[in-house]
């Protein structure tokens, strides 16, 4: 399959977190994934988002840019915001911490993001924003 993509931005609402949900995992449907391969990139695209709402803007009026690829068998996703970056992406990366402990989040997003991806790369300037990539093959035997 030749590379396609898809480039689209939105509010940074909590509610269009399922529109772009729905959205990356329509855009993957290309590749013919199993349930459980959708159902994995719906979910780290989920998490992604989320952070950009509510880390990178703080539930403040911002835009979050999304932009999905597919070149042969691989999904991509690039999760952009313009939000407050991150200082420590190590330990943003760790598993349960979180920065909002009063919103009782998890600190599991990125941990949820590897777990379901191929590879997660996050990076980040305090400041100007944060950008998140991940990538999933499809059609690969996950029994390894």
């Amino acid at each position: 399959m030749a590379q396609n993509e898809m480039h689209i931005s939105f509010s940074g609402l909590s509610q269009n977190e399922g529109f772009a949900r729905m959205v990356a995992g329509s855009f993957a449907m290309q590749l013919n994934p199993t349930i459980e391969e959708l159902s994995d990139i719906r979910t780290a695209v989920s998490e992604a988002v989320t952070n950009a709402i509510i880390h990178g803007y703080e539930n403040k009026p911002g835009t979050v840019y999304m932009d999905c690829y597919l070149n042969d068998n691989e999904f991509t996703a690039v999760i952009r915001d313009e939000g407050s970056g991150i200082e420590d992406i190590s330990l943003a990366r760790q598993p349960f911490y979180t920065s909002k402990p009063e919103l009782e989040r998890s600190g599991m997003g990125f941990t949820v993001m590897e777990a379901f991806m191929d590879t997660l790369e996050v990076a980040s300037e305090p400041g100007k924003g944060t950008v998140v990539t991940l990538k999933k093959k499809i059609g690969q035997d996950q029994s390894q």
